[in-house]
């Protein structure tokens, strides 16, 4: 990729990026994630790469703008006419358009080419560890969700089933599990090396959490009649 085209394509990232924790340094922590993974893989399309680790996150405004819309397929069209716009041909557009469609975590629209693979691994590796604590707590803030639910009996719940978003729910739901989604060999290893750090901070807090709540309301009741 020459100078050029790599610039046009930033500078068009940079315009698009208005969410803490999905702005530009998480795209840069994903774009050399990516070319960490690559170097270890066989016949990767650079260009196609670099360009999709760059534009992976456009659609972030449109999803903070209507919570219906999804943020990869927004994304993947804005930057297939941006493409398209700027003189790249329609088959390098459409590999584009299929990186930044698949790299979700969802089980619909997985990744079919080696690039959108090694860019899902890369994305998914800033959400595993200690850096996927930082941004998900950055990230729940931001949408004014709390960092736990109550259950029926007025405990707190660990995450596990909840359906009101939380800290918690998200752990449960998506950041536990994510270290078996890897495609390649190198993620992987990677996500597992940040496993406990993200473990040790959950439980650490879900311990805190129910400590103060159990021996908090018990207290409370000997002071109401």
């Amino acid at each position: 990729m020459n100078q050029q085209n790599y610039t046009l394509i930033e500078n068009y990232m940079l315009s698009c990026m208005e969410d803490s924790a999905h702005g530009k340094d998480h795209i840069y922590r994903v774009l050399y994630q990516a070319l960490r993974i690559a170097k270890t893989e066989e016949n990767v399309d650079y260009d196609v790469l670099i360009t999709a680790c760059l534009l992976h996150d456009i659609g972030r405004k449109e999803q903070f703008a209507d919570p219906k819309v999804c943020h990869a397929m927004a994304g993947a069209e804005k930057a297939y006419t941006f493409l398209m716009e700027n003189g790249f041909d329609k088959d390098f557009s459409e590999k584009i358009r299929h990186c930044i469609q698949a790299h979700r975590y969802r089980e619909s629209n997985q990744p079919q080419t080696l690039e959108a693979k090694i860019l899902f691994d890369a994305d998914k590796l800033d959400v595993v560890g200690a850096m996927g604590i930082a941004r998900t707590l950055l990230y729940k803030g931001k949408m004014e969700e709390p960092l736990y639910s109550l259950l029926e009996d007025g405990n707190v719940s660990d995450g596990t089933g909840d359906k009101t978003p939380s800290f918690f729910q998200e752990y449960k739901y998506k950041l536990e599990g994510l270290y078996s989604k890897f495609y390649t060999k190198k993620a992987t290893e990677l996500a597992k090396e940040r496993q406990a750090a993200a473990a040790d901070f959950y439980y650490s807090l879900y311990k805190e959490v129910q400590d103060s709540y159990g021996n908090g309301k018990e207290e409370l009741e000997k002071f109401i009649e």
